[in-house]
């Protein structure tokens, strides 16, 4: 699926949700995820290669976790992602197969996120990484169909975090930061 994700890291994370509390949009309740990213040998950003996501994430205490496996490719000079998920029953075995194929540990990042739906195929995460206290981060991404111009697509995101109030736009991933 083609994508345009944009995050923010955003100035006071009560003033973004109480804003889009005033229009009757809530997150969901928090909940727990953890990703171990993995790259090709030779990765780097500008080359287009697609990273290896083993993402576990935990809704509740009472459930248990569920494992998925995430392709992402950042296409950089069309500004798109491409991202595939696939469910995974087998975390070691589907771990050892992406070591097998010559992918290497690249980071591991843990964060707890609430969603919200802003409409068909659009979402905006919150999410606080561990290991970066005081610091919060919301992310929006909207699904692209055949027809979308990314460059409109991505200035309307850019328009929602102004309206927001929010400006500081992060172009790295989690794991690069």
């Amino acid at each position: 699926m083609k994508k345009v994700i944009l995050k923010c890291k955003l100035a006071n994370r009560d003033n973004f949700e109480d804003k889009l509390n005033e229009i009757d949009l809530d997150f969901s309740a928090m909940y727990w995820q953890h990703d171990r990213v993995y790259v090709p040998r030779g990765y780097k950003r500008s080359m287009n290669l697609p990273r290896l996501v083993m993402r576990t994430e935990m809704k509740a205490v009472d459930e248990p976790p569920k494992y998925s496996l995430i392709l992402k490719r950042h296409i950089e000079d069309s500004g798109i992602d491409i991202v595939e998920t696939t469910p995974v029953e087998d975390y070691a075995n589907t771990v050892n197969i992406i070591l097998q194929l010559g992918f290497k540990p690249a980071a591991e990042v843990s964060r707890r996120r609430q969603e919200l739906m802003m409409g068909p195929g659009t979402k905006i995460y919150l999410d606080e990484i561990d290991g970066r206290p005081g610091e919060s981060y919301a992310k929006i991404e909207s699904d692209l169909t055949t027809t979308d111009s990314i460059l409109e697509a991505k200035e309307d995101l850019k328009k929602t975090f102004s309206t927001l109030g929010e400006e500081t736009i992060v172009e790295n991933a989690y794991f690069e930061l």
